[in-house]
This record gives structure tokens, sequence and C-alpha cells, in this order.
């Protein structure tokens, strides 16, 4: 399965670009291979995000593995401080 992080490149909200890179830069620390899919391109993509997350309001970053929905970055995090990373990326 392939992990996919909705992303917006040109977000004006400097907490969702720390965000986003906190998530790519732990993935880029484990060597996990990710694909990024930046929801400004294409307002398709916006509204596949929150449809896939089950949120007509979803913000970046969301997480997905394959089709199966990991979460935002709230749950990212806290997966992370409870050590419970592969869990969260359903790995």
């Amino acid at each position: 399965m392939t992990i996919t992080i909705y992303m917006s490149s040109a977000s004006g909200s400097r907490e969702i670009k720390k965000q986003q890179e906190a998530i790519f830069q732990f993935l880029d620390s484990k060597n996990i291979k990710y694909f990024a899919k930046d929801i400004t391109q294409d307002p398709q993509v916006k509204a596949e995000m929150r449809e896939k997350a089950g949120n007509p309001k979803a913000l970046p970053p969301q997480v997905f593995n394959g089709s199966q929905y990991c979460g935002d970055y709230q749950a990212f995090f806290d997966a992370v401080e409870d050590g419970k990373p592969e869990k969260f990326f359903k790995l």
C-alpha cells in the first residue's frame, strides 16, 4: 500500500506548513515512501480529500494508507507521542 498525504503547497497558514513538514520529515527519516497530493492544484483533489476523510471541512495534512484513512496531523502527533506511529500509518 502507498501512503498518501494530502497537502497544500500554497497554504497561508504557518501551522499547516509546519504540520505537513513534520509528517514528511518523519516519513523521510524512516525511509517510508509516500505520495504527496497537492490540493491547490485542482479543486477536485480538495473535494476528494474531504470526501475520503469524511469531513466536509477537513484541512491538510490528511493521511491515507491506500484507501484506509489514517488521520490528520493531531492523530499523527498523538501516535508519535504514544510511540505508535506505525499503527497510525497502518504499517
